[in-house]
């Protein structure tokens, strides 16, 4: 149990990072966007090799950016009550419902890997081929 909380622990801040979440190794994400199909250092498929691997990342990514706006909003509301700015909230809403997504992406593409991980740890499978 405590070996899992560690290795969450570490692959979350791994992740926050923009590193393997196994490894720690940097060099994982091209752009902003694309995160590359393999670990530079242990060679971890970060797709795990299933076709349909980056549903649970885009699930990771929604309540991420849910959670951020959420947080967001309550903290503007508390700041400016009793009186908040109703038309800077909806405006600011629609913007970061758009923003967050994308801002997001690769950190809980790397968050999916390591809960993944934790579930169902790698096997020989999981890694690519030395080139």
């Amino acid at each position: 149990m405590a070996t899992t909380l560690r290795f969450a622990l570490l692959g979350a801040w791994r992740a926050l990072r923009l590193r393997c979440p196994l490894c720690g190794a940097g060099g994982v994400t091209r752009r902003w966007v694309t995160v590359v199909a393999q670990c530079p250092r242990c060679r971890l498929r970060l797709d795990r090799g299933e076709p349909d691997y980056w549903i649970g990342a885009m699930l990771f990514n929604l309540i991420a950016a849910e959670i951020l706006f959420a947080c967001g909003v309550l903290t503007v509301l508390l700041l400016t009550a009793p009186h908040p700015p109703w038309d800077a909230l909806y405006w600011g809403g629609i913007a970061g419902t758009i923003v967050m997504p994308i801002v997001t992406y690769p950190i809980t593409k790397l968050m999916w890997l390591t809960f993944d991980l934790i579930f169902r740890p790698p096997h020989p499978g999981d890694f690519a081929p030395a080139s």
